[in-house]
């Protein structure tokens, strides 16, 4: 085969574009006596491929069994995600609950405070009542006198 096909199907093999029967003829030539000297390192490259063709890997394999610590990782931060979820959610209740109640106790307190200031109001009316009937009845035991 000549050097200058050769070298074209090294080309094309390096770039994996060769068929069966190229990289067939190119096994039979670099598997040959008759190599080029700057194509040397194809040669060992072909020879360990043919020496290694027919080994095997005897030992069996050993598969390791689905890490289960792994799977209940997995698991263990999804229910924690879940309770942090729903913790906040019941969290969040509970404070608008308080806040209602504060701010009803607020209103409460308000209103109380108000009815507070009524009532001494009235009070003092009624006193100043009071005081306007001692007068009208003084006034008329004067003029029931005469």
């Amino acid at each position: 085969m000549e050097l200058a096909s050769i070298e074209k199907l090294v080309k094309k093999y390096l770039n994996a574009e060769t068929s069966v029967q190229e990289e067939t003829s190119l096994r039979n030539y670099f598997l040959s006596d008759n190599v080029a000297p700057h194509l040397d390192e194809y040669k060992l490259m072909f020879s360990y491929f043919q020496f290694n063709k027919d080994e095997t890997y005897t030992k069996t394999i050993q598969l390791k069994p689905e890490n289960t610590k792994r799977k209940n990782l997995k698991w263990l931060s999804v229910a924690a995600s879940v309770v942090l979820l729903v913790s906040v959610y019941v969290g969040k209740t509970k404070y608008d609950e308080y806040q209602e109640r504060v701010l009803a106790e607020q209103t409460f307190a308000k209103v109380e405070n108000a009815l507070k200031m009524l009532s001494t109001n009235l009070n003092k009316g009624k006193s100043a009542f009071n005081n306007l009937y001692a007068y009208e009845n003084t006034v008329n035991k004067i003029f029931k006198a005469k």
